[in-house]
């Protein structure tokens, strides 16, 4: 799949659409659970993690191990960046998306559905995980000061 087609696939509209971040907003964060919030979350990063770090570590690792693997490295080029603007190491993004990867990985082993429920509180649970994520990640800092 081109990655024109992965984002129209995600967003509902073609890439450049003047509602492609409305839509992209409305479909993460009121995805049924939190593994499809991460489906719709970013679809171009997502679509190269997808392609380039997810499926070939599938070749060589159990697919939930992958997954987190591909969490992780998003969290060190995230951290990477960071680290070259502050000019000082930081891990803080690899730890949290670890623990967000983590999330996805229970989400999917619950194999919750909240499709039933309304669109506010659907976000509300989505962005709660993301926010416990946060929370932990700030927490093992002040205990082992990642950043």
């Amino acid at each position: 799949m081109k990655l024109s087609e992965y984002i129209k696939k995600r967003n509902g509209v073609p890439f450049g659409h003047p509602n492609s971040l409305r839509s992209n907003l409305e479909r993460s964060l009121g995805a049924h659970n939190f593994s499809a919030f991460w489906n719709f979350w970013n679809p171009i990063f997502g679509y190269y993690l997808g392609t380039k770090i997810f499926r070939p570590l599938k070749k060589i690792f159990p697919t939930g191990f992958s997954l987190v693997l591909t969490f992780v490295f998003c969290g060190l080029i995230h951290d990477l960046v960071t680290t070259l603007i502050r000019g000082k190491i930081s891990l803080f993004f690899s730890v949290w998306f670890f623990l967000m990867g983590m999330a996805v990985l229970i989400a999917k082993q619950i194999n919750y559905d909240l499709s039933n429920q309304k669109w506010i509180f659907r976000a509300l649970v989505n962005l709660s995980i993301v926010g416990v994520c946060v929370y932990i990640t700030n927490q093992l800092n002040t205990i082992f000061s990642f950043y």
